[in-house]
């Protein structure tokens, strides 16, 4: 078994902004990747995507966006930029490297991978993301529904559904930027609970990230006092509130059932529906700390203050969803609390 000085989770943009942050506090990482590449889910996202923040607030410390700082870098530009930041990383990537379990080993963790092998250290950071674990809320008659049902993870472009009856789930950006791009091809509708919010994409000139770097608020430790953090309003430059408000797509309450290709809306109307696209978020995927006692609740959710385990020091988590702050889990965030936990490793290293 090989003895490391730490290890980290996962090599998407979490796991490299940890990487970073552990070589600058003078540590040596390992990062293991599952995949053949240390991008992370980047490339799995639907063709469209654009970030919604611009290339100056969406790096990872250490390495700026090149080009134009004030434009919306596209998918396949994230995906270019993560390769290349992974390039110039001083840590040990080993990719096609799946964890399958860590477990308490005296005053460390063994860390067991995929066709054998294992690993030990100290110091564990578990950088794995969300994207491996879609949410699918439990909707009724879900599972004899006969039409087409697939995860926002899972698509991709409106043609596969060109001339189709098709919902979209959900009221988050994601939900609104396909349910607008699926208007273009098909009859579409977007099912949510409440009213979508918007939030302007620019004030005073400026777009809206700035102000939330000016303010401190972007940083602002909040995960911590938030029982229930709120859904994020969707950022709009007007073309999703008009295209909404235009009906395309039209924004309808929740439905009450589905049966076998048929939907029934609250007004209990109902009709034929070929596909209904859930973009419903996404949930911790950390499969490999479930025999890691008390770390994970009943749900998978880990047990953490700020991003360090309670019951278990030396393990970190980092890109966590409000883990500190609004921006945890995104390109612009992660490297703050990776900074954070690459300190408290650090100190937990110099007391052996």
């Amino acid at each position: 078994m090989e003895h490391v000085e730490a290890v980290v989770i996962g090599g998407g943009q979490s796991g490299l902004a940890a990487a970073h942050a552990l070589v600058r506090a003078g540590l040596k990482p390992v990062v293991l990747e599952a995949s053949d590449r240390t991008v992370g889910s980047w490339p799995c996202y639907y063709d469209s995507l654009t970030l919604f923040s611009p290339a100056r607030f969406s790096a990872l410390p250490g390495m700026p966006f090149g080009g134009d700082p004030d434009r919306y870098p596209h998918r396949d530009e994230v995906v270019a930029y993560l390769t290349a930041y992974a390039a110039r990383l001083q840590a040990d990537i080993c990719t096609g490297r799946r964890v399958i379990a860590v477990g308490a080993d005296g005053c460390g963790f063994t860390v067991e991978l995929e066709g054998g092998g294992r690993l030990w250290s100290r110091a564990v950071v578990a950088a794995s993301g969300s994207f491996g674990r879609p949410h699918r809320p439990d909707l009724p008659g879900l599972e004899t529904f006969a039409g087409q049902v697939l995860h926002a993870a899972d698509y991709r472009g409106p043609a596969p559904f060109a001339g189709q009856r098709v919902v979209v789930v959900g009221a988050g950006n994601s939900a609104v930027q396909i349910a607008a791009e699926l208007a273009r091809e098909s009859r579409t509708s977007l099912a949510t609970r409440a009213p979508v919010k918007f939030a302007r994409q620019h004030l005073l000139g400026r777009d809206l990230h700035f102000w939330l770097t000016r303010t401190g608020l972007d940083a602002a430790p909040l995960g911590r006092l938030l029982k229930a953090p709120p859904a994020p309003p969707v950022l709009d430059d007007g073309r999703y509130r008009a295209a909404l408000t235009a009906g395309a797509p039209d924004r309808r309450p929740m439905f009450t059932r589905l049966t076998d290709d048929r939907v029934t809306w609250a007004d209990g109307t109902t009709e034929r529906l070929d596909a209904l696209i859930l973009a419903t978020g996404y949930r911790p995927h950390l499969p490999y700390l479930a025999g890691l006692d008390d770390t994970l609740d009943p749900a998978g959710h880990p047990h953490q203050r700020g991003g360090a385990s309670p019951t278990h020091p030396g393990l970190e988590f980092v890109g966590l969803e409000w883990q500190r702050s609004l921006s945890s889990n995104t390109l612009r965030g992660v490297g703050r609390d990776a900074a954070r936990a690459s300190r408290r490793l650090a100190a937990h290293l110099a007391r052996a």
